[in-house]
């Protein structure tokens, strides 16, 4: 069987961000200039769907390394309840893979009706979005022509790093170039997935946890779950999680978790010892810095883990600054081999389209 559209869009997500790179550093160092001086007051995101899953790491990303408190926009508010929001003085970011989304275009233009400078994040120069910002980030993605986004999100993570490095944040470029690197790594595990994916074959729901900067991939790959597996997935933060939903779990449920080295692990171990405890289906995606943590908090029970064979970690802090692009190609590769494995087109699921417009 010739491979789907979505596997090979995965495969080419290393030379999408060196494009990426090469391209949108210049468009990092016009927006340096142009808050060298006034930085934002205030930065607000707005998108829908996988992009909605970017912009959830890029709030983190920009908090954690700039200090300009970030707001996820609500669409309905601007299109439904036509309220007029004071937005002078703040950066008003759009993120949309076709630049075609409705909602999203409609807040750009109120946005900028109230004195907000706009930015667009798109994989598309040519959409509406790309031409009503003031300026864009163009993701060098080429066309995706599967359903289910992969290399656009990765794309967009991307140029959330080049926005942060913008706007003064603890980014290095050197780092951010070590990325396509990083990506490469990840798709190397392709092999073991597919080999593991038949596991879940009768897989009907799961949950996927993590936190921090890696919360945005437990959104991304639940996601993925469900529009390509029809698996119905729960996204939690690690420590929502034990404020109520853990008491779902019994033995063999299928439990997914995130888990770099840096200041979240703590927490995501005590949660994997309870796993343990509950006999949760546990599999933990992580890196070669972290293989041997992950493993002595599994005590050797710990069902499965899919480890980069990479040390991905940050020569500033946070140490998992730069997991986030990694650590979800494993979570794409398993979401498509497992479609394959139950006998469903990843790049056309049912009652969905590549352009979404709504309002």
């Amino acid at each position: 069987m010739p491979a789907s559209k979505m596997l090979r869009e995965i495969g080419q997500q290393p030379e999408v961000l060196e494009r990426t790179i090469a391209s949108e550093l210049a468009t990092a160092e016009k927006i340096r200039r142009r808050f060298a001086k006034r930085k934002p007051r205030l930065i607000v995101l707005v998108a829908r769907g996988t992009s909605d899953n970017a912009a959830q790491f890029g709030r983190y990303l920009l908090e954690i390394t700039t200090g300009i408190p970030v707001s996820l926009a609500a669409p309905s508010v601007y299109t439904l309840y036509k309220s007029a929001m004071d937005l002078k003085d703040i950066l008003l970011v759009a993120i949309s893979q076709s630049g075609e989304s409705t909602d999203i275009n409609v807040v750009v233009k109120q946005a900028a009706a109230q004195g907000a400078f706009t930015l667009g994040i798109t994989n598309q120069q040519t959409s509406e979005l790309a031409r009503l910002v003031d300026t864009v980030f163009l993701v060098r993605a080429g066309t995706e022509e599967s359903v289910a986004a992969t290399k656009t999100y990765t794309g967009q993570l991307l140029t959330f790093y080049l926005l942060a490095y913008a706007l003064g944040g603890s980014i290095r470029v050197d780092d951010l170039r070590r990325l396509p690197q990083c990506a490469s790594a990840a798709l190397q595990l392709q092999p073991e997935i597919a080999a593991q994916a038949v596991r879940y074959r009768f897989m009907e729901r799961a949950v996927v946890v993590a936190r921090g900067l890696n919360y945005a991939n437990a959104f991304e790959f639940a996601l993925k779950l469900m529009e390509t597996c029809y698996v119905v997935a729960e996204r939690f933060s690690s420590a929502d999680f034990l404020h109520g939903p853990i008491a779902m779990l019994e033995a063999s449920f299928p439990v997914f978790m995130f888990a770099p080295p840096g200041v979240t692990w703590k927490g995501l171990a005590g949660l994997a010892s309870q796993l343990q405890e509950i006999g949760a289906e546990t599999l933990i995606i992580t890196d070669q810095s972290h293989r041997a943590a992950v493993k002595r908090a599994a005590s050797g029970r710990l069902n499965h883990s899919f480890v980069i064979p990479l040390e991905i970690e940050s020569r500033d802090r946070p140490a998992d600054l730069y997991t986030p692009i990694p650590y979800i190609i494993p979570a794409q590769l398993l979401a498509v081999s497992l479609a394959e494995v139950k006998g469903l087109d990843p790049d056309c699921p049912r009652a969905l389209s590549k352009i979404t417009r709504t309002l």
